[in-house]
């Protein structure tokens, strides 16, 4: 029998209870879990900034992490390169990832012969820096205060 895959992708910058969530989620509709990683300037694109992490270094990270099989980057053309490569049997999308429409994913990736299930993480994790976006206001909020020792 071969093994279920299941894929997730995003940018993974800043890591938070939030990102486990989803890596957690997403292992337990497959046998392997792939990390797609965005590229640096895949996110300054999408997101009007660079991440704090270089790309490389987020690979590392989320390598290490237990849920994850593997991670690769994605592709500086083509965001649907790495899944066309891989084939995943599941696609895992992340609460707050809206580049694709669940339906419109499907159909560009019926062109290409593939049929894979495509979830989707509904919900956010209930903690106070579940986002990374919330992590970088409150360094901000702290060192602007004074409170952040150096």
């Amino acid at each position: 029998m071969e093994k279920k895959i299941a894929v997730t992708a995003g940018t993974f910058d800043l890591l938070h209870p939030g990102h486990f969530n989803t890596l957690n989620f997403a292992k337990k509709h497959a046998d392997e879990l792939v990390v797609i990683i965005a590229r640096d300037e895949t996110v300054k694109k999408i997101k009007g900034r660079s991440p704090v992490i270089p790309e490389e270094q987020r690979k590392v990270m989320i390598e290490a992490l237990k849920p994850v099989d593997r991670a690769v980057l994605g592709s500086l053309t083509n965001k649907l390169e790495p899944i066309l490569e891989i084939r995943p049997d599941v696609i895992i999308l992340g609460p707050d990832q809206t580049t694709y429409q669940i339906n419109e994913l499907k159909s560009q990736l019926a062109k290409h012969f593939l049929y894979p299930e495509i979830l989707k993480v509904e919900e956010y994790v209930k903690c106070p820096f579940h986002s990374s976006y919330d992590i970088l206001k409150e360094i901000v909020r702290r060192w602007c205060c004074k409170e952040l020792k150096v």
